[in-house]
């Protein structure tokens, strides 16, 4: 119901008094339950019927009574009702006007019956219907949360009030509802069988997955059902995820795509499905079962069918990719349950996996936390999610984009929205326009009047300036008070303008000359330079589109985008770099266009008709019933709000500066045009003049030069690194003999020492040197800080320690978090590094006493 909040509200009016809905939903909070009870699901369907200020609490009990009993047939002696307990109205409809028995109506709490949209909000008292599984049971001492015998299938929420900050409750200007009934669930009671999971909707599924694991679900265990549960129920959310546009990555709601495959992959493996089962073991399992929901979906949603080969194909890639680090990250994950559980019994503590080891596989080896979370419990080890979630948050403040967002804060009961009507919006036809101060604010606050060199949002009754949205960034301008007689000139710079509340325009800036007053006239103009950029950059980006579906695929599309005054960028859906006379294709195509000098054309038409005609809407992106469409005709049509040149040839020139990836299955190119690109040329050609003048060559030479250059640079080094392995390994046989015998039947010599500024190469032809010289069993730990801030360490053992039962990889691993890092390796050899030199002699000195401690007692 979030998309009917400012319905609710009144913040929007009603375009229809009532609606109804059959809604995908996703909810991924609860993962842990899938499978464990008989209803909870990752992907599941909700029926709903909605009123705006229509019909209300009478209407909605009658009609829900009458669809359940009626149309679906079930009988009125197994439903039963829940109602909050001050709701007498409602007890009293259900009870004297439909006529269910009071002893099958429960009165139940806030928690259970008053539905929120959330902290604030609208909401409202609701009522709930419940199938009863075994009325033999009686009606004694009931339990409605008993789901051994009840389910809840229908739900009425009275939107009647709207909770405010301080927690208290004000009636809406309009009562409405907003009914919800879950399709798995129906499905269930009208098909009589034990759980969600064996109604027609998911069991198909489910037998599929038996058949690639040669098992009968019948036959087969709890555990093993439910592994075969989660496999049917995240199949469905991972599919039609995909088929809306959603693609698997490691942010957003790609990240709830990658976590619902991997933990299949996973479940799948545990099930002993490996490879494809046709005879392919090196192939990929999910997109057979993932054909099977395709099949249930084909005659309720054609959509899915017709993306069928590229759900598939994204599918199969994602498990290729986890696969091929899901055995490492399984080993590691493995070295590091053993490490806490040593840790535990050497401590007396409770097992617990480090935040910043969960966090390494997760950013590392693509395990979802979860998938570490479930593994380390199964061996009786808990996760510590706090520093996970520190890690988390470290990476996020390193990756997150820079953003705007606008928040209008207001103090006691005042709403400064309340009576400031939508700002029109000139700009499609002007850059300048006289306008009235509506309201102003200065932090948040709204004040009448606001002196120089304040910095404050203006909302005005009209503006030629474009407000970010679609992608666009804002105008940069001024808005100014004339000279009068007795008034001083008053200007403001304008380097921001935000939409809120629907479609107010705040626009935000400094103010450089006089004072500005709420309701003064003022003319707002556009600086009209920038404002060319970003319609250049905004058509270019338009070109591109079309020019990647016909270059790369039509099934690629728009996964974000930005237009500014310097650059454009492009986010699309692709598995795999752009190939170099793929982008040439693409440049050629888009300057081709612009040399057309085609005439855009713009037009506001119903939506169902623009989508009939062909325009590119995009994913996530919300529209109204009228929509305007942007079209380079015979090359592009797009639903778009954004600003325009009047003919391509305006865009004079176009170049891609860089592609890149920057999540899986999502590219993003940066390109310039128009005056922008005039500047990259030109950038680039004083460059290479640069360039040429330095190595004394013509610009058609310069690559052979740089090739010859960096030939001579790479011998260079090898020579380096050479000499220097050749004085570590020198270095090393000077330390040889400083070995140290332990264990009294058997001889172990320990080798623990630092070879100080030794690189990491250096340090293992070291190691690899003292192992060969030493008489097996001989173990050797090197340590070195070879530039700022950098520890490397190593682990060398012979054949002899291994048979002990001592592995270098998981010996080093301890010491190296000593040094502010980690590593491991081979039973025999390992390497570690750290961020902390200062820690190193006291790190190896305890590599030294652990070693000495642990082969004297396996050596006597």
């Amino acid at each position: 119901m979030l998309q009917f909040k400012p319905i609710f509200l009144g913040k929007v009016p009603r375009q229809v008094p009532c609606a109804a809905t059959a809604q995908r939903c996703i909810r991924t909070n609860d993962v842990e339950n899938v499978g464990r009870t008989a209803r909870h699901h990752t992907f599941f369907e909700m029926l709903g019927n909605f009123s705006f200020g229509d019909y209300f609490k009478k209407e909605a009990i009658k009609w829900a009574w009458e669809l359940s009993t009626a149309e679906l047939g079930l009988p009125a002696e197994r439903l039963w009702i829940s109602v909050f307990e001050d709701d007498d109205e409602a007890f009293e409809i259900w009870h004297k006007e439909v006529g269910v028995p009071a002893d099958h109506i429960k009165r139940m709490g806030e928690e259970d019956n008053f539905w929120t949209s959330g902290v604030t909000g609208p909401c409202g008292p609701c009522s709930e219907i419940y199938y009863d599984f075994h009325p033999e049971r009686g009606t004694l001492d009931t339990d409605l949360g008993d789901d051994s015998r009840f389910i809840e299938f229908y739900n009425l929420v009275f939107m009647q009030y709207n909770r405010k900050d301080d927690g208290s409750l004000e009636p809406l200007k309009q009562k409405n509802i907003d009914t919800g009934m879950g399709l798995e669930r129906v499905a269930r009671i009208l098909q009589r069988v034990p759980s969600n999971y064996e109604t027609d909707l998911i069991y198909p599924i489910i037998e599929k997955a038996s058949e690639l694991a040669n098992i009968s679900y019948g036959l087969a265990d709890d555990p093993t059902k439910l592994k075969l549960k989660i496999i049917g129920d995240h199949m469905r959310a991972v599919v039609y995820l995909i088929s809306d546009g959603v693609i698997p990555s490691n942010i957003g709601r790609g990240y709830v795509v990658r976590r619902l495959i991997r933990r299949v992959v996973r479940t799948g493996r545990l099930l002993g499905i490996r490879g494809d089962c046709r005879e392919n073991l090196e192939g990929a399992f999910l997109p057979a079962i993932a054909e099977k929901v395709i099949d249930l979906g084909t005659h309720i949603d054609s959509d899915v069918k017709a993306r069928a080969p590229r759900i598939l194909e994204e599918i199969k890639r994602e498990e290729y990719r986890f696969v091929q680090t899901l055995e490492r990250g399984e080993e590691l994950l493995e070295q590091m349950i053993d490490d806490a559980l040593s840790s535990t019994r050497e401590k007396g503590t409770v097992p617990c996996l480090a935040g910043e080891d969960a966090f390494l596989l997760y950013d590392t080896y693509g395990f979802p936390v979860e998938i570490t979370i479930e593994v380390a419990e199964e061996h009786g080890v808990t996760v510590d999610m706090n520093a996970f979630d520190t890690e988390m948050e470290k990476q996020r403040r390193r990756s997150q984009a820079a953003h705007h967002a606008i928040k209008l804060e207001v103090g006691d009961d005042a709403d400064v929205t309340a009576n400031i009507p939508d700002t029109e919006f000139l700009g499609y036809d002007a850059l300048s326009a006289r306008a009235v101060i509506k309201s102003l604010l200065v932090n948040g606050k709204p004040v009448i009047q606001v002196p120089e060199g304040s910095e404050v949002e203006v909302l005005l009754d009209k503006t030629p300036f474009y407000a970010e949205s679609g992608g666009q960034i804002a105008d940069h301008g001024l808005i100014c008070v004339s000279d009068g007689e007795n008034q001083q000139r008053t200007v403001v710079e304008i380097i921001d303008v935000q939409k809120s509340m629907g479609n107010l325009f705040v626009h935000k800036g400094t103010i450089k000359e006089g004072v500005l007053e709420v309701g003064k006239e003022v003319e707002a103009e556009v600086d009209p330079k920038l404002r060319q950029r970003a319609k250049v950059h905004h058509t270019a980006t338009h070109l591109l589109q079309s020019a990647l579906k016909k270059v790369i695929g039509k099934e690629t599309s728009q996964a974000g985008s930005l237009v500014a005054f310097d650059r454009l960028r492009f986010d699309f859906n692709f598995h795999r770099p752009l190939l170099e006379d793929e982008i040439l294709e693409i440049e050629r195509l888009i300057n081709g266009w612009i040399g057309d000098a085609a005439v855009l054309q713009t037009k506001v038409m119903p939506l169902t008709e623009a989508k009939e005609a062909g325009a590119i809407a995009m994913f996530g992106e919300k529209y109204g019933e009228e929509v305007r469409v942007v079209e380079v005709p015979g090359v592009s049509m797009e639903l778009c709000g954004g600003t325009h040149v009047s003919n391509t040839a305006e865009i004079r020139g176009f170049k891609i500066i860089s592609e890149q990836g920057i999540a899986s299955g999502i590219r993003r190119i940066e390109a310039v045009a128009g005056e922008a690109f005039i500047e990259y040329v030109n950038s680039r050609d004083y460059y290479m003049k640069q360039l040429c003048n330095n190595l004394k060559v013509k610009a058609e030479e310069v690559t052979t030069r740089v090739d010859n250059l960096l030939e001579e640079l790479r011998t260079a080094r090898n020579e380096v690194s050479l000499l220097r392995s050749k004085a570590a390994v020198y270095k090393a046989s000077t330390i040889a003999s400083k070995a140290v015998l332990v264990g009294s039947s058997k001889e172990i010599r320990v080798l623990v020492e630092s070879m100080e500024d030794t690189d990491a190469d250096s340090l293992k032809s070291a190691a690899e040197y003292l192992i060969d010289s030493l008489q097996d069993p001989a173990a050797v730990v090197l340590g070195s800080s070879p530039s700022e801030g950098k520890v490397s360490l190593v682990a060398a053992f012979t054949p002899g320690v291994v048979k002990l039962g001592i592995q270098a990889g998981k010996f080093i691993g301890p010491i190296a978090k000593l040094c502010g890092g980690g590593g491991g390796g081979r039973p025999n050899f390992a390497q570690a590094g750290g961020r902390k030199p200062e820690n190193l002699l006291s790190a190896l000195e305890k590599a030294r006493s652990e070693l000495m401690a642990i082969l004297s007692e396996k050596g006597s």
